[in-house]
Parts: structure tokens; sequence; C-alpha cells
């Protein structure tokens, strides 16, 4: 057995070394033709890596806002960098509007109450869950409330489906799909640099209020991927990936001119 061994150890060297010097060759003949065709200073090859590379940068990054854009951009994010503030009077008072659209029968015994957990805030006082995204956070699930009041109620309540015994909470939930959307969009660059972004910002300038539909959407949509995977609250993170994933294709498609025409505004 050693003695086999020993000869077909041998014979893997010797094919070994004659292809080594096989594919050394071909080596040479290739980089011989590359050489040949180059034209002036710049190989071909190279240049056309170059020259793709170069044309997404332009894309990208060298792509020009209309003032309508420039300018609506420029609020929203301005309302991104607004956090919450437990201490103004106007913050309260929307947090209060949104109790009373949640629960329009059901008085709230105060700012800090345990009551605010029926609504699926992690504790007592809400403002602790708004310091991951801020004020806008609040002002877009009040934006869905007031326009989508029988969406907001089924997400609230969990009316749709077969749901699971652990659930998501709703208004922890909407925070994170608000900071979601804010990172997929590239909004806190000075302007988008991915194409989902670009077509926003696009959408934006005709409608200011694309965002806070486009959040309404999403809401719909994460909840829809939640029933579909039949997820369970340790699973929320996946859910909220891959709803990241779908708006990021339809928000790449050439023919969307508004928020409604996303397939997923069906929902």
């Amino acid at each position: 057995v050693d003695e086999d061994e020993i000869y077909w150890r041998q014979k893997k060297d010797d094919e070994e070394l004659e292809w080594s010097q096989n594919s050394s060759h071909v080596i040479s003949q290739l980089a011989q033709c590359f050489t040949s065709a180059m034209v002036g200073p710049r190989a071909w090859i190279g240049g056309l890596f170059n020259r793709s590379a170069n044309r997404r940068n332009e894309r990208f990054h060298d792509y020009h806002l209309t003032p309508p854009q420039e300018e609506r951009l420029q609020r929203l994010q301005e309302r991104l960098q607004t956090p919450f503030d437990e201490s103004r009077p106007d913050h309260q008072a929307a947090l209060r509007d949104l109790w009373r659209f949640a629960f329009p029968n059901v008085v709230l015994n105060g700012m800090i109450s345990e009551q605010w957990k029926d609504m699926g805030w992690q504790g007592p006082n809400p403002s602790t869950d708004f310091r991951g995204c801020g004020f806008i956070s609040l002002e877009n699930l009040l934006f869905l409330a007031k326009n989508y009041p029988a969406s907001f109620q089924r997400l609230l309540f969990k009316q749709g489906g077969n749901r699971a015994t652990w659930e998501y909470p709703f208004a922890v939930a909407g925070i994170n799909v608000s900071f979601m959307l804010i990172k997929m969009l590239d909004l806190f660059s000075e302007k988008p640099r991915c194409l989902p972004g670009m077509n926003f910002v696009r959408i934006l300038g005709e409608d200011e209020a694309a965002f806070d539909v486009l959040y309404c959407v999403a809401f719909e949509m994460m909840d829809a991927q939640w029933l579909a995977m039949h997820a369970s609250y340790m699973e929320f993170n996946e859910v909220l990936k891959v709803t990241r994933r779908q708006l990021e294709r339809e928000l790449s498609l050439e023919d969307i001119d508004r928020i409604q025409d996303l397939p997923a505004y069906n929902l």
C-alpha cells in the first residue's frame, strides 16, 4: 500500500507540473492578445470598466434637483432633525391626538400612564421610544390615523389574518417603519445616492406628502409580510428587511410617478 501511495503521489506531482507549464503558456498568449488589443495609452477593457463606473457615479452623484425637489427635500430633512420633546405643548398635543384616534371613547389619565402600553409603547412614557427616530415618526402615525383610519384601526388592533400569539407592538413598529424608510431612501445625505431615493425625490417634487403616504404603504406592506411569513415577535426585524427589499424594487421601477402608482399601494 505504501509503494502504491508513493507512485500515485509522484504521478500527481508530474501532472500538476505539466498543467502548470501549459497554463503558463496559455496565460502568456492571453496577455499578448490583450496587449495587442490596446488602443492608445489605455487597454480597451480597462477603459470599459472605468467608463461604466464613471457613468454609475454620474448617475447617482451628479444629478440635479429641480427647485421644488430641492425645497421639499430640505423641508423633509428639517423634519428628520426634530427630536420629540415631551416638554413642548405641541408635541404633547400631537401625542394626545394619536390617543384619541386610537381610543376615542377612553379617557387618557396622563402623559405618563400604563394605558400607553395598550397602543404598543414599551412603557408608560411614550417619549422614551421616540429617541431612535424623532418627532417625524409621531407625525407619520398621525397621518396614517387621519388619512387612512380604517387601516390605522386594523393595524392597531390586529384585525386582519391569522395573527401570531406574540404580536408586534403597534406604536414601536410604526417608529421602526419610519426609520427604515429614512435609511432606505438615504435621506440623511445631502441628496439620495440610490435609485429608490432618487425616484422618491422626483415624486416628492410633485407631492410634498409623498413620505407620509409612503409610510402608510410601508406599514401595510410590513403587516402583510408578517402574516405571509407567519412571523412572531422575535422575527420582526426579518419581516422589516423583507419589506424594505420589496419597497426598493417597487421604487426602482421606471413608470412610478406617484406613491399611488406603487403596486403595494393597493394594500
